[in-house]
């Protein structure tokens, strides 16, 4: 009876243990905890913990972490809306050849990147220019497409290109890739690496690039952006054709 006895609590003793071994389970779709690769907002990881955020609503439904930055207010999140601000949809242009062509018809179009939506989260939709100079609003109503001024005041704000930069991108490299050293995400700008869709309609070097759209054309056929890069904390400006798809950040009126 003995014998009997202790096999019985040495069979209680080894489930206890195999049971206090497994692994804690992760609630599906679980919102604080960041280790959940079904976190319905991966976006927030990349966002600065020591600084407050507010929030912002677009007319998609999507919502977005807001930051003061100096006296303006930016999104701190790439743009995702396929309407504008009226409710009217943005064309989801997949094909190649019928995003070259958008250039002649000077039409708004978006695409995720690689025409695949697990993108989307955290990296938003890219824009060809056209989107962002509607009339109608690409922004969530009562915001709008920075200009040149406005990115101007930003940057000077953060010290100069030379500097900004670094203060504006997200930190580590769980969405840049390496060396990403010069972040510091001080800002709380929050910038990820989203790339860009070409004038040919290719993908190109997510992780490596960040790219958004001023609201100042340079000319008929080009308007001006700033990049980023995960080599440098260096914020630089250039002219690109308005066909090519960017990320969109928004500021508030």
């Amino acid at each position: 009876m003995k014998k009997s006895f202790f096999l019985k609590l040495f069979s209680l003793i080894a489930l206890g243990s195999l049971v206090s071994c497994q692994p804690e389970e992760i609630v599906p779709n679980d919102p604080n905890n960041p280790n959940d690769p079904n976190n319905p907002n991966p976006s927030q990881s990349h966002l600065n913990p020591n600084l407050n955020y507010g929030s912002v609503t677009d007319q998609d439904g999507n919502t977005y972490a807001t930051i003061q930055i100096g006296t303006q207010t930016w999104m701190a999140e790439n743009l995702k809306t396929s309407k504008f601000c009226n409710g009217d949809l943005i064309s989801n242009v997949t094909n190649d050849s019928e995003w070259v062509s958008l250039n002649d018809l000077t039409s708004g179009a978006w695409a995720y990147y690689n025409n695949d939506s697990q993108y989307e989260n955290p990296y938003g939709k890219l824009y060809n220019w056209f989107a962002v100079n509607d009339e109608r609003n690409i922004c969530p109503c009562g915001w709008h497409v920075p200009s040149n001024s406005e990115w101007n005041i930003l940057i000077g704000y953060l010290g100069g290109g030379a500097l900004a930069g670094g203060k504006m991108m997200s930190t580590g490299l769980q969405y840049w890739k390496s060396p990403n050293a010069d972040a510091t995400n001080e800002s709380g700008f929050s910038a990820l690496p989203g790339s860009w869709r070409d004038f040919f309609g290719d993908f190109m070097e997510i992780g490596y690039y960040g790219y958004w759209w001023r609201s100042t054309e340079e000319s008929t056929w080009h308007a001006w952006l700033h990049t980023l890069v995960h080599s440098s904390g260096f914020l630089s400006r250039y002219n690109s054709p308005k066909h090519r798809g960017l990320s969109v950040r928004c500021i508030m009126n």
